[in-house]
C-alpha cells in the first residue's frame, strides 16, 4: 500500500563530490565571487505509489550508491546563514533521472509504474549578497530547459495540463503594406527578411484568409538560413583566388570542380555556381 508522497535527498560524500567542487571553482574563479566559501549539490527526489518497504528498496538500489552517497530523508538540514536553491526541468521537458528511476524501481516491485519528480538542490555557503545570488542563480539555470523549482513538497506528481489557448491569428495580416509587414516582423523576432513575409502575404491572399501565428513560425523555422542553407545556394559569379601559399593546389581544387561540373552537367549548363553545387558535386 503507497503511502503519500516521499522525499530523499542525495549527496555525493565530500571525497567524491567532484562536480560541487568543479561548480564551486568555477564560480570563484570565472565569476570573481570570492565570498562563496563552500558549495554542496544535491539531487532531491519525490516519488509516490510505493509502500514503506519498496521505499527503502529504492533508496539503496536505485537513488543512491552507499559507498559513495551520504541520504537524507523529507527534511534538509542546513546552517541558517547557507542559501538554498533548487532546479528543475520544465514540463515537457525528457528527464532521464526521473525515467530510469521509474524504469528500475519498477524492476524491483513487479508493480504499477510508480511516479518520480527529480530536482537538483544547490547549498551555498558564505556571507552572498542578493545580487550574488541571483548571478549564481542565472549561471546555473537555463531558461530554455529549466526553472527554478519549490522547496516544499508539492501536493501531487501527476502532471496537470492547462487547456492551451486557441491559435491566434494574425488579423489584418493580408492588408499590410510593406511598411507595417517590417514592423510586425521586427516585432516576432522572425528570422525570415520582409520579401518572404511578402510572399506568404500573396500566398495567404491567395487562400482569401489570414495565417496563423503557428502557421507563420513554422515557416520561419523552415526558412531560416539554418534549415534550408540560403547561403550555401547563394550563386557565385565573380570567383577570385587570391595569390597565396596556398594558391595552387585552391585553383587544382576548383578546376577539378569546373570540369566536373561539365562530366555532370554538360557544357554551356545554365546551372549557378554554388557552395552547395561545389560541396556535394564530388558525391555527384
Amino acid at each position: 500500500m503507497s503511502e503519500g508522497i516521499k522525499r530523499i535527498y542525495v549527496e555525493k560524500k565530500t571525497e567524491f563530490a567532484v562536480e560541487a567542487r568543479a561548480l564551486l571553482t568555477d564560480l570563484q574563479h570565472n565569476l570573481g565571487l570570492q565570498a562563496l566559501t563552500n558549495l554542496r549539490i544535491l539531487n532531491r527526489y519525490d516519488v509516490i505509489g510505493l509502500s514503506a518497504s519498496e521505499f527503502e528498496q529504492a533508496c539503496r538500489y536505485v537513488f543512491s550508491e552507499p559507498p559513495v552517497d551520504l541520504i537524507t530523508f523529507e527534511k534538509l538540514e542546513t546552517n541558517q546563514e547557507d542559501t538554498v536553491f533548487a532546479i528543475e526541468l520544465l514540463p515537457g521537458q525528457y528527464d532521464q533521472r526521473e525515467d530510469f528511476s521509474e524504469q528500475c524501481i519498477q524492476l524491483i516491485t513487479q508493480k504499477d509504474r510508480p511516479i518520480v519528480s527529480h530536482a537538483k538542490v544547490f547549498i551555498l555557503s558564505g556571507v552572498l549578497t542578493p545580487k550574488e545570488v541571483e548571478t549564481i542563480k542565472e549561471y546555473c539555470i537555463n531558461p530554455i530547459e529549466a526553472r527554478e523549482a519549490a522547496k516544499e513538497k508539492p501536493l501531487t506528481l501527476e502532471n496537470i495540463c492547462e487547456e492551451p489557448q486557441a491559435v491566434a491569428r494574425i488579423t489584418g495580416f493580408n492588408d499590410f503594406d510593406s511598411e507595417a509587414m517590417d514592423a510586425f516582423r521586427q516585432e516576432q523576432g522572425f528570422a525570415m527578411s520582409l520579401a518572404d513575409l511578402l510572399f506568404c502575404q500573396k500566398y495567404f491572399q491567395g487562400e482569401d484568409r489570414p495565417p496563423s501565428i503557428t502557421e507563420l513560425k513554422v515557416l520561419d523555422t523552415y526558412w531560416s538560413d539554418h534549415c534550408r542553407h540560403t547561403t550555401f545556394n547563394t550563386e557565385l559569379t565573380d570567383i577570385t583566388i587570391e595569390p597565396g601559399q596556398f594558391n595552387e593546389p585552391i585553383q587544382h581544387a576548383y578546376d577539378t570542380y569546373l570540369k566536373t561540373r561539365e562530366d555532370i552537367y554538360g557544357e554551356n549548363s545554365e546551372r549557378k555556381i554554388t557552395l552547395m553545387d561545389i560541396a556535394v558535386n564530388a558525391m555527384k
